[in-house]
């Protein structure tokens, strides 16, 4: 049977400036039952208050796919990349040998939410950046950012009354990003995930506007363009 994740079972983090809520063991929570989702290791759903944010931290050995909801991030890293990500660009950060960056609210007065997902990767060079805009079409699922993994990451938007039909994959996960989305005949909410393991294709459907992140898991790894 498909598992359901309510957004208020996720564990959760207050910062300085940041709230995370964690749908993995991270940082000082940890269950050994809530490790990972095939390659996936973290889901983290991040509200930064304005000007607030990460500063300069490490990381290696992992792909970093974040999903900018709400507002305007500020990116850096050793790679030398540094921009702002702003709603509908996936961005992807393989880690490889090692990279240092930081994340933090473009905007002085406006809120920052975002998603961050962190993958186990097949990629052990230098690190590498890439992002992608994401041209949405309402119920469609669309490729956005290919990733050194055996993964893929969709995201569909809906208007009222739209039906989507996600293809059969070894591991499927649906994350909602807004309104309500009947998955699977399950009602899931804003926050809410549902993973699915080895059960074929199935539905996604909204009453109104909505939309969702779908990872498609243990599929070949794509060829990345770097």
């Amino acid at each position: 049977m498909p598992d359901v994740r309510r957004a208020a079972d996720r564990f959760h983090t207050v910062g300085d400036g940041v709230e995370t809520w964690h749908s993995f063991s991270y940082g000082v929570h940890y269950d050994p039952d809530r490790i990972g989702f095939g390659p996936i290791m973290a889901i983290n759903a991040e509200h930064v208050a304005p000007g607030g944010g990460y500063d300069v931290h490490d990381h290696a050995d992992v792909e970093i796919v974040t999903w900018v909801l709400d507002g305007v991030l500020r990116h850096e890293d050793s790679t030398g990349q540094a921009g702002e990500i702003r709603p509908g660009t996936a961005q992807r950060l393989s880690a490889g040998t090692g990279v240092r960056h930081s994340e933090r609210n473009a905007s002085p007065d406006e809120p920052l939410v975002f998603v961050q997902m962190m993958l186990r990767t097949d990629y052990d060079e230098a690190p590498e950046y890439r992002q992608v805009d994401v041209d949405h079409v309402p119920g469609v699922l669309t490729p956005t950012v290919a990733v050194h993994a055996p993964a893929e990451l969709l995201a569909v938007t809906f208007d009222a009354g739209q039906v989507v039909t996600v293809p059969a994959a070894p591991r499927s996960l649906v994350i909602v990003t807004s309104g309500e989305v009947d998955v699977a005949g399950t009602r899931l909410a804003a926050g809410d995930e549902i993973r699915f393991t080895g059960e074929g294709e199935y539905d996604l459907s909204a009453s109104s506007a909505a939309s969702a992140l779908i990872w498609q898991l243990g599929l070949a790894t794509a060829e990345v363009t770097r």
